[in-house]
């Protein structure tokens, strides 16, 4: 079976290979469901696993990684710092508490979910102390907009590698400014929800553009967010 990651392949601004298909767990419940979703994603291919803390899940993508059917070396972990943990020690201390749920000395990416005003420049600062311990192979953010991202780049000493943002063709418009300044600064735009949450994917245009070549309009959307 050809592996999901090898059909794509981003490069992070650091020079780590990220790949361009994930597996979100967002609403999955902590438990065997999410850890066997999880093993069976990684039997089919899939690299990446996206979770958060928020989700409440991260011992259960934990449990389904140190099952070992892929190793360690060999996947891309992202995780995330939520809204309550922002500030420098308190970032400090989540991250490291997501590390010992997930059951991992070190996470890809790691990510602020949300700007949240009055901490985030603090809850930069961690990451990248985290970042400088070997804790984090990347940082980044997440539903930062242009404005968030301007201010983010006036003070880093590292740059995001990526922000992830939901993203797809109907959303385009609204994200066309903070995609673009992205792309001139090296952050990786990474799409969340990009099958629009099952929203749109009956709608006509898209259904006959699918159609056109053959596709699911699931498929179409998510080569679009390539």
């Amino acid at each position: 079976m050809k592996s999901i990651d090898s059909i794509k392949v981003f490069t992070l601004n650091n020079s780590i290979p990220m790949p361009a298909v994930g597996l979100g767990v967002y609403q999955m419940p902590n438990g065997p469901l999410t850890q066997r979703a999880v093993d069976y994603a990684l039997r089919c291919g899939y690299r990446h696993i996206d979770t958060a803390m928020i989700y409440r899940n991260e011992e259960s993508v934990g449990k389904a990684i140190a099952a070992g059917f892929v190793p360690r070396e060999e996947l891309f972990v992202t995780t995330k710092l939520w809204n309550s943990d922002q500030g420098y020690d308190q970032a400090i201390k989540a991250c490291n508490a997501s590390l010992n749920r997930l059951g991992l000395t070190w996470v890809d990416l790691y990510l602020i979910h949300w700007p949240v005003h009055g901490k985030r420049k603090d809850s930069w600062k961690a990451l990248e102390t985290l970042y400088d311990e070997g804790k984090c192979r990347a940082i980044g953010v997440s539903n930062y907009m242009s404005l968030h991202l301007e201010e983010l780049l006036g003070y880093c000493r590292v740059v995001p590698a990526a922000n992830q943002l939901e993203l797809h063709p109907y959303l385009y418009n609204s994200r066309i400014e903070t995609v673009d300044l992205c792309r001139r600064t090296g952050i990786l735009p990474v799409a969340y929800s990009p099958l629009t949450k099952g929203i749109k994917l009956r709608d006509p245009l898209l259904v006959k553009t699918a159609g056109n070549f053959g596709k699911s309009t699931a498929q179409l959307l998510i080569r679009w967010a390539f």
